[in-house]
């Protein structure tokens, strides 16, 4: 791909609005733009991103057998008033009405409408357990959405419900799926917690929260430097200090005088929710009498677990665990592209053709690239879009490109490297082990 015969309009200006890193360079970079207070709309390297992201999740997700459906952004408010959770969402749901004066809501979350389809569908114990899930698009109507598509009001989550016959078949789902969440936030290569945590208004019982770890983040966690123990502060009810009213910056400095059961110290650290999973048991099903058949040929109610991911907020998040004062920086398998190829004459057709011959190189061992092939902006320029863009890498094809040589830029560290173009094949391969 080269530069020109793409969409990405960066800019130098610092949007006003903008208090995170985040919600700055994702509209300095031409990845989003804002429709409306809480609306996003995804320019072309914004999606590619967004694309990556739901890959990934697809990928495991497929992996622990769950199948994929699609149910209606619009749902019907009495599914929701049969559930009782009308008043518990409260303004956060829009409620519309049709031409025929019929309530809707647009789905903040889709218990409901999932033990819909599965009820009078599924009704043998033989046909459990089962898990369902979607990537689909979600609203809630926020008092004061803020930090982008943080914080928006319409966003993309990811969000599975599995049906079991009795609560030790929930507890596998529930464990398969904190580790495919595990396996989700290493493919992507970000810093993360499991926490114990309350359930909200969704319900149930035993429900775990996932936390990249950045220093924007609005939640307080607890933290052993020796085991994988996390909790959210709000759960926590045997540390010396009243914690639960103090901020982070209260906090941080306070020893916690308490060990980890396994010895190890614990310490607070700030981070971002980007998942949660719960065990609803049978909340949603016996309010909308959702059963099966037993071994022995009575009705009992599904056991159910839901899991929730926010797919465009892992975006943001990520951005909030790896950037500088220059901008982004992408993990591999997160960026829209991976190696940023940039001509530094592009006037220059030797120049250009030696990039072109890189990029094919790249592209023949599945290594995407684009070529900065502008003519008419200077090198410091491009360097500057590199840098605020956040590909992971740089090849700078300059003078010495004639004579076999490049230089190989780290976005991560800014080091900078000459190597020899015949040996970039190798080097690549071996960085991101393709």
């Amino acid at each position: 791909m080269k530069r020109t015969d793409i969409f990405i309009p960066t800019t130098k200006e610092i949007p006003s609005d903008a208090v995170l890193p985040s919600h700055r360079y994702l509209l300095q970079a031409g990845f989003i733009c804002s429709t409306g207070a809480g609306l996003y709309d995804y320019l072309p390297l914004g999606k590619m991103v967004l694309d990556n992201v739901k890959k990934i999740v697809k990928d495991e997700m497929d992996k622990a057998k769950a199948l994929e459906i699609s149910l209606s952004f619009v749902t019907p408010l009495k599914l929701w008033q049969a559930s009782g959770r009308v008043d518990e969402m409260g303004e956060e749901m829009l409620r519309i009405k049709d031409r025929h004066q019929n309530d809707f809501v647009l789905s903040p979350t889709n218990e409901e409408a999932v033990v819909t389809m599965v009820k009078n569908r599924v009704k043998s114990y033989k046909d459990l357990p089962i898990n369902l899930y979607q990537i689909n698009t979600k609203f809630r109507d926020e008092v004061r959405p803020r930090f982008g598509i943080l914080r928006a009001r319409e966003f993309l989550m990811k969000d599975a419900y599995s049906f079991s016959s009795s609560d030790e078949c929930l507890k596998k789902q529930f464990d398969t799926m904190e580790q495919t969440y595990k396996n989700i936030l290493d493919t992507m290569g970000l810093e993360f917690r499991i926490v114990k945590a309350h359930s909200g208004a969704i319900g149930g019982d035993g429900s775990r929260e996932f936390h990249i770890v950045a220093q924007s983040g609005e939640d307080t966690i607890v933290v052993c430097d020796s085991c994988d123990f996390g909790a959210n502060i709000e759960t926590m009810t045997d540390i010396d200090e009243k914690i639960n009213d103090k901020t982070y910056d209260e906090l941080k400095d306070i020893p916690i005088t308490k060990s980890c059961d396994c010895g190890g110290k614990l310490s607070y650290k700030k981070g971002i929710e980007v998942g949660h999973i719960f065990q609803l048991q049978d909340k949603y099903s016996k309010a909308l009498d959702a059963t099966f058949l037993d071994n022995q040929g009575k009705q009992q109610h599904f056991m159910m677990g839901c899991y929730g991911m926010g797919i465009s907020r892992i975006i943001a998040s990520a951005i909030e665990q790896n950037h500088d004062d220059k901008g982004m920086i992408w993990t591999p398998n997160l960026a829209p592209y991976k190696v940023d190829i940039i001509v530094s004459n592009g006037k220059d057709d030797m120049l250009q053709k030696i990039a072109a011959d890189i990029s094919k190189t790249l592209e023949d061992i599945g290594i995407s690239n684009i070529i900065d092939n502008r003519v008419k902006e200077r090198f410091g320029f491009k360097m500057g879009d590199f840098e605020l863009i956040g590909y992971p890498y740089a090849i700078v094809v300059g003078k010495d490109a004639t004579d076999g040589k490049i230089e190989i830029i780290d976005r991560k560290t800014l080091e900078k490297k000459q190597f020899d173009i015949d040996k970039i094949k190798d080097y690549f391969l071996n960085i991101f082990d393709t």
